[in-house]
């Protein structure tokens, strides 16, 4: 039985530094570090059966990956593609989902006020798109998607037919402003979300210091003496300040 001889290769000072920086690198992937290293042997004009004993692979792999060296360079060192399993849908289904998405689920008859991946899925079936979906396939679908109109913010989409007046207050106290008059120096802003679920409660004891590995100790009687939202403190110094139900500054001062 004849034997195959042994390809013939050769390597430019650029090829071989690359090649040997592959070879010895750390960083680089084992399977890439073992073709470096055949390339290399194989350029000394090595024979297979060598090179195999030295790397320690086997021969058939010795003399595949010579080969394709042989043949184009370093691209033929590189894995080529595989074609995988076949796709289970279309990119006809995958288009439908997402025109889906797009919208209002009260035009399907959803009760529902905006789409999940898993209402997206079982509609999608029960429109006879699929036989089959997930709902982490429509959610891959609609992330690979460079445009989301299915995707909103509530604030873009304001309904309420007073809300620019005021919101107008509100703003105008973010850029130190109030009625058409900027704020002086010795004039503050503050702002507190407005928590109903919180009562406000009086100290009873004075706040303990923080210490050396021990934090700030104060205390708080269980009984409410007010079912307040809860603000933060001010001073003195505070003249004017913003409250959350008036959007207005109030004056420390009578």
């Amino acid at each position: 039985m004849p034997v195959a001889l042994a390809r013939s290769i050769s390597l430019t000072a650029a090829e071989r530094h690359q090649r040997k920086k592959a070879a010895c690198g750390h960083k680089t992937e084992h399977r890439l570090r073992m073709r470096a290293q055949i390339a290399l042997h194989a350029a000394r004009r090595r024979s297979n059966a060598r090179i195999a004993r030295q790397t320690g692979v086997h021969l058939d792999t010795v003399r595949r990956w010579r080969g394709r060296f042989a043949e184009a360079c370093l691209e033929g060192l590189a894995d080529r593609k595989r074609s995988g399993r076949p796709g289970a849908f279309t990119a006809l289904q995958a288009a439908s989902v997402t025109a889906l998405a797009c919208r209002l689920p009260a035009e399907s008859g959803v009760p529902i006020s905006r789409w999940s991946a898993p209402e997206l899925a079982r509609e999608a079936i029960a429109r006879g798109i699929a036989t089959f979906l997930s709902a982490s396939t429509v959610r891959r679908w609609l992330a690979q998607d460079a445009l989301k109109p299915w995707q909103h913010r509530s604030w873009i989409f304001i309904t309420a037919p007073d809300f620019r007046p005021k919101a107008q207050r509100v703003l105008d106290l973010y850029a130190r402003t109030w009625q058409g008059r900027p704020l002086g120096d010795d004039e503050y802003v503050i702002s507190a979300d407005e928590k109903t679920s919180i009562q406000a409660r009086c100290r009873c004891h004075p706040t303990l210091a923080p210490g050396k590995a021990a934090p700030c100790a104060s205390t708080t009687p269980t009984a409410a003496a007010a079912r307040w939202p809860t603000w933060p403190p001010t001073t003195s110094t505070t003249r004017r300040c913003s409250a959350a139900p008036n959007h207005a500054p109030a004056s420390s001062r009578s």
